[in-house]
């Protein structure tokens, strides 16, 4: 991870969780000490959890190839 962003200068993470306290947490966490950089986190943002299908639940919590492309650009973009 910290190679990863001593390479390109911000982080995302995605994950079918809740961000808060999740994979998305951690990583900030390390970076803040470690190689402060822009990130964005993708996932579920403080709410309950829902049931369906796979493509409905992507759209409902933003996890979809678009909206993690977007969370790269905002991203990389933030970048000084």
């Amino acid at each position: 991870m910290l190679a990863s962003t001593a390479r390109t200068g911000c982080a995302v993470t995605a994950e079918n969780a809740s961000i808060l306290n999740g994979l998305g947490g951690a990583v900030a966490e390390c970076l803040v000490e470690h190689a402060p950089c822009p990130m964005k986190r993708v996932g579920f943002r403080d709410r309950f959890g829902e049931v369906g299908k796979m493509e409905y639940l992507r759209e409902a919590i933003g996890l979809t190839a678009q909206d993690i492309a977007a969370a790269a650009r905002r991203a990389v973009a933030r970048k000084k």
